[in-house]
């Protein structure tokens, strides 16, 4: 986990029980006693349980999970569109749980923006009155919310459309509106639900490639919830997997593909494309070579996948791995870079 003062988001001890008496079931849950037991006892669901997670500044946070899993639950604790039974939750320093009704209004207005997965725009305005519709509740000067918006429309490809209306768009360039509206908000955390689950593969994908293109530039927070794995992996910068209202494992895509931490977590990566997400990094022996000039080599960063077609083209055992500078970091060798994809 990473310090607290680097953290956009520090969640401690979090608990959500819906039912009569959620403090005994908290108290249950530390004695071990399971969740459906807790629901025949007392009537309570259980929705989070014991949920500690640090999501460093300027990251993809993605939490995934399945349908009822408690990832869309535990991230709506974050702008506190839903309150917590028991537990602390830090956002960019600022205590949530401590903040008066007005003091959360405007938490949510300037700290947090929010993507939905059915793009939540408002069918009777054009575009760019869309894009600006959270602006304008901050009733800034009109000029200046209109020059935003357009700045964020051509970020996401969408200039010339500003007039047009949400029922003569795409799907996916409706997405792109909502995109656009949240990050016209300059918010430093970004909560996107499933926000691209209602697209088709190739557009999704388009999608995905728009916001890390936008992430190298913006550095914001971002937390992304999904339930598809493909996604999460190729998103992520820290992928947290969420059953049954628990974290069962949070790290990086390749410690999550090498180093699953339970038969859950197995499950859902042993049909992966391993190759496609792992790096030469994953597999890579130190560079051994002196000051001999290496032969075929490729970047830190390249994926598995590609590092075996480059050695395939060339026919060749292994490939030098070149860091940033260009200096040899490592070999990758064939077996290992075979073993680790198709483990």
């Amino acid at each position: 986990m990473a310090p607290d003062n680097l953290c956009s988001i520090a969640v401690t001890s979090l608990y959500k029980i819906y039912g009569p008496d959620p403090d005994k079931s908290i108290d249950l849950l530390r004695d071990g006693v399971t969740k459906e037991e807790i629901l025949k006892r007392t009537n309570n669901v259980v929705a989070l349980n014991d949920v500690n997670i640090r999501i460093p500044s300027g990251s993809i946070q993605v939490i995934m999970g399945l349908s009822g899993s408690g990832k869309s639950t535990l991230v709506r604790h974050f702008n506190r569109l839903i309150d917590p039974t028991e537990g602390s939750l830090i956002v960019n320093g600022v205590d949530v749980m401590s903040l008066s009704p007005a003091e959360l209004q405007r938490f949510r207005s300037y700290q947090t923006a929010m993507v939905f997965q059915r793009f939540a725009l408002l069918p009777h305005r054009t575009v760019l009155d869309n894009v600006i519709y959270g602006l304008s509740l901050r009733r800034p000067h009109v000029r200046d919310a209109v020059d935003r918006g357009m700045t964020w429309l051509k970020r996401v490809g969408l200039e010339g459309y500003e007039k047009r209306y949400p029922s003569q768009l795409s799907g996916g360039m409706q997405q792109r509106v909502g995109l656009a509206r949240a990050l016209a908000m300059d918010a430093p955390l970004l909560l996107m639900d499933e926000a691209f689950s209602a697209l088709d593969p190739i557009i999704r994908v388009d999608m995905q490639n728009i916001l890390l293109k936008l992430q190298k530039d913006l550095r914001k927070t971002i937390v992304f919830i999904t339930h598809d794995l493909d996604e999460a992996l190729r998103l992520g910068d820290q992928i947290a997997i969420v059953k049954s209202g628990e974290i069962v494992q949070q790290g990086t895509a390749e410690q999550i593909l090498t180093k699953p931490a339970t038969d859950y977590v197995k499950s859902f990566v042993g049909e992966v494309n391993r190759g496609r997400y792992l790096r030469v990094e994953a597999g890579m022996v130190p560079w051994v070579g002196g000051t001999t000039r290496p032969g075929l080599t490729v970047p830190l960063g390249t994926t598995l996948e590609a590092a075996l077609k480059t050695m395939a083209e060339h026919e060749t055992a292994s490939v030098c791995v070149l860091d940033e500078r260009e200096s040899p970091a490592g070999t990758l060798h064939l077996k290992a870079a075979i073993a680790l994809t198709v483990r």
